[in-house]
């Protein structure tokens, strides 16, 4: 396996911050400085062209086992909307407050390869919200007949991050100040054989409900991202 020096070098500097890390033992959980959110407060029933569905027609998939869910989430939720189209987007989001190595926040492409799904087309994107970039992933989730094209993000603290490296660069550089650092794990998906089709109801979707989302509670979500500032 090839790896390009950027990663090689990262990797070389999570290993050193490690041991230090491990020293030092961050007992502070930024988690305990802030003010809760509640999530269910956070997202609302209708918004856009959006309106949540109550029945679960669409079978949102939990791809982890509640167990784990209850050790390292503090807070989930899971809602299926529908458009005017008839358009249906599953979101589901995990919130954390210790990001400590073992209680990280777990990306779908590691928990849905684990129950059997077949991963493919897994890279990183930016979408365009208000003016700025968000950072997020995509990919494919396949069992059987169901084709599933996911959008998601992670925020570590107060980054959002992409991919291994950059979560437990995330993680370690706040265990290095002495913090533990709260986490969430931001996920829409859709079942769809066309995924470009998916993606772009995600983005809409995506754009739509952040719009409606008070900005008090948006770096729950969102983190440093300043939604409706030009970027720099």
């Amino acid at each position: 396996m090839k790896y390009s020096v950027k990663n090689l070098l990262l990797m070389l500097l999570m290993l050193m911050s490690a041991g230090l890390a491990f020293s030092i033992r961050p007992t502070t959980k930024i988690a305990d400085q802030k003010a809760a959110v509640n999530l269910e407060k956070v997202i609302p029933e209708s918004f856009g062209d959006w309106q949540e569905l109550k029945q679960n027609y669409s079978q949102i998939v939990n791809p982890q086992q509640q167990q784990v869910i209850d050790e390292i989430y503090s807070q989930t939720l899971s809602k299926t909307y529908v458009n005017s189209a008839g358009y249906r987007i599953m979101l589901s989001i995990a919130y954390g407050g210790d990001q400590s190595r073992d209680m990280q926040v777990h990306r779908p492409e590691v928990c849905y390869a684990a129950q059997g799904f077949q991963i493919s087309g897994a890279e990183k994107v930016s979408i365009r919200l208000s003016g700025e970039l968000l950072p997020a992933m995509r990919l494919e989730a396949r069992l059987g007949s169901r084709i599933e094209p996911i959008t998601y993000w992670v925020r570590i603290g107060d980054k959002v991050v992409r991919g291994n490296l950059e979560q437990g660069f995330a993680r370690l550089s706040y265990g290095l100040k002495g913090f533990v650092a709260d986490g969430l794990l931001f996920r829409v998906s859709s079942i769809d054989s066309e995924s470009p089709n998916a993606y772009l109801n995600h983005d809409k979707f995506i754009n739509d409900l952040m719009k409606s989302v008070l900005v008090a509670n948006k770096p729950a979500l969102l983190g440093q991202l300043k939604v409706g500032q030009p970027n720099t």
